[in-house]
C-alpha cells in the first residue's frame, strides 16, 4: 500500500448512487465532530459506471439532509486502480460488491476490503440496495450505516 493512511475509507456499491454515497455522508458527518477531522480521507465509488457523473439518488440526499443537516457534495464515479492504494479501508455492501472489488484489485493491494455490515451490532451483514424501495428503505440504510460506522470507529479508533 503506497502511502494510504489508516484514516482513509472508500465506500463502494454497484452504481455509487444510493448506498455508498449514503455511507460517505454518514461517515463525513461522524468524522466532522472529531478533533482529527482534517486527517481523514473519505470517498465513495461504484463498481459500474451506470451513475458516473451523476449526483446521488435524491432520496439519499434527502435522507442525509434530514438526518445530518446537510447534503452530500458528491459526483458518482467508478472505482479506479489508484483507489486501492489511496484508501486503507474499502467497504462494500453485499457479496456482489466485494466480489467485484476483489476482482479488480491490483497485485500487491494491501487495502482492507470487507463488508461494512460486518461491524453491525445487529448482525445484518448485508446492506440491501434501497433503489427500488421507498423513503423508508433509505432511512433503513442510513440507520444501518450509522450503526456499522459507529462500531467501526469504536473498534478501530477508540
Amino acid at each position: 500500500m503506497a502511502s494510504a493512511s489508516k484514516k482513509s475509507v472508500l465506500f463502494v456499491c454497484l452504481g455509487n448512487f444510493c448506498r455508498s454515497p449514503m455511507a460517505e455522508g454518514v461517515f463525513k458527518d461522524m468524522v466532522s465532530q472529531r478533533a482529527d477531522k482534517a486527517e481523514w480521507k473519505i470517498d465513495s465509488a461504484g463498481t459500474s459506471d451506470w451513475h458516473e457523473g451523476d449526483n446521488p439518488d435524491e432520496r439519499t440526499s434527502a435522507t442525509l439532509e434530514t438526518k445530518t443537516g446537510h447534503r452530500l457534495d458528491h459526483i458518482g464515479r467508478k472505482i479506479t486502480k489508484d483507489d486501492y492504494n489511496k484508501f486503507h479501508y474499502i467497504f462494500g455492501f453485499d457479496e456482489s460488491n466485494i466480489s467485484n472489488i476483489n476482482r479488480r484489485k491490483p497485485a500487491g493491494c494491501q487495502a482492507v476490503i470487507q463488508l461494512l455490515g460486518e461491524f453491525d451490532p445487529q448482525n445484518q451483514r448485508v446492506i440491501e440496495d434501497p433503489y427500488y424501495g421507498d423513503m423508508s428503505e433509505f432511512q433503513r440504510v442510513y440507520n444501518q450505516c450509522s450503526r456499522c460506522l459507529t462500531a467501526f470507529m469504536e473498534k478501530e479508533f477508540s
